[in-house]
């Protein structure tokens, strides 16, 4: 793990923040084809290689694939051991949310902290101008400043996740890859010779890739989640749950009830160890409290109309966003499945992101 060598202030010096995977690694060849200075950094949170058979960012795997295509590039490369801040800020939030009975997103927090954070800064006081990711998005300049916009393929845009930079950061960081298609990014990496050109995107949890959670909990020594009672909405018993981090709004699979219709996680009481279970309507509802939100523009004043984004894969809607004490009341035009405290809700104005927040509580009637 080199130190990271002070360079000269160049106007076209960028740091590429490298996984290992096809995105970032042909993040990094397009910068280095349009002339920039171009330096690699990988971060290493877990040196243990995992059992998974399945690819993980930012294990040892991931660190040679990007040296092997740093190195292919003619670019350095560093490896920056980001272990402690990750734990401390990306993997113990996911635990006790969890224990909480809530879901938490943990890319948007490691790209709040660690990305965007504690790596952006890194990158600058290195001298680079810029820091880059293999991020789907893009970043307009208009009259107004610097926009966050999705990107130009839509199926694999990742702005959701990106609701929280700073907006001063936005004139110094870079996406190159916000105008590819996903094909079109795996064609460029056939042409570079790179040799993660075919390589399987990761799908999972960089820091679970066999999604045992708890494993996470048996890691940290906590106390093993306690089995309780599943209950339907007048809180009759109907089964029994194994723990409340198991399980999350919405969830239908392993619920072990058979009704002759499906059934859903429909709300999760940690405080009581109860969950409660009903049928998909009754797992729909239009209105939630956000807190902590954060505005790339100017922060709403009064009500507004916007597309609000639950979770990365559900369709943006039509929504009233109401200012309230400490956050903002949202209030979709038609009920919404599965809104989820803990989650992240990004606001959006046709393809430009406005800003976001974390999802308290759920309001209002499902019909």
């Amino acid at each position: 793990m080199g130190k990271i060598k002070p360079g000269k202030s160049l106007n076209k010096r960028v740091f590429v923040a490298m996984s290992g995977g096809v995105d970032s690694s042909v993040a990094a060849a397009l910068l280095k084809e349009q002339g920039y200075e171009v330096t690699g950094l990988t971060m290493c949170f877990n040196l243990a290689e995992v059992n998974s058979k399945k690819p993980s960012c930012c294990g040892l795997s991931g660190i040679e694939d990007a040296r092997r295509v740093a190195h292919k590039l003619g670019i350095r490369h560093y490896v920056i051991n980001l272990n402690k801040d990750f734990s401390r800020k990306v993997v113990d939030n996911f635990r006790q949310e969890y224990l909480s009975g809530r879901t938490p997103n943990p890319c948007v927090r490691c790209n709040q902290f660690i990305k965007f954070g504690i790596l952006f800064q890194k990158a600058i006081n290195s001298g680079a101008q810029f820091l880059a990711t293999g991020h789907y998005a893009r970043i307009v300049k208009s009259g107004k400043g610097y926009l966050l916009k999705k990107a130009k393929d839509l199926k694999k845009d990742q702005s959701y996740f990106l609701y929280r930079l700073n907006p001063d950061q936005l004139k110094q960081v870079l996406f190159p890859l916000g105008n590819y298609t996903k094909p079109q990014v795996r064609d460029i990496a056939i042409r570079c010779k790179l040799n993660v050109a075919e390589k399987q995107d990761s799908q999972e949890i960089c820091f679970l890739p066999g999604g045992e959670y708890g494993d996470l909990f048996k890691a940290a020594g906590s106390a093993s989640p306690q089995p309780g009672d599943l209950v339907d909405k007048d809180g009759g018993i109907v089964g029994k749950h194994k723990g409340i981090p198991f399980y999350t709004i919405g969830q239908r699979q392993g619920l072990g009830i058979a009704k002759g219709y499906p059934l859903y996680v429909t709300q999760i009481s940690a405080k009581n160890n109860q969950i409660t279970v009903g049928n998909r309507n009754e797992a729909c509802r239009n209105g939630f409290l956000v807190k902590e939100v954060h505005f790339l523009g100017k922060p709403f004043k009064k009500k507004v109309e916007i597309n609000v984004k639950i979770r990365y894969n559900h369709k943006e809607s039509p929504a009233v966003a109401f200012p309230v004490k400490d956050g903002l009341e949202i209030y979709f035009k038609e009920p919404q499945f599965a809104i989820t405290p803990g989650q992240s809700a990004v606001f959006y104005q046709k393809d430009t992101v406005l800003g976001g927040g974390i999802i308290e509580k759920v309001l209002g009637q499902n019909d």
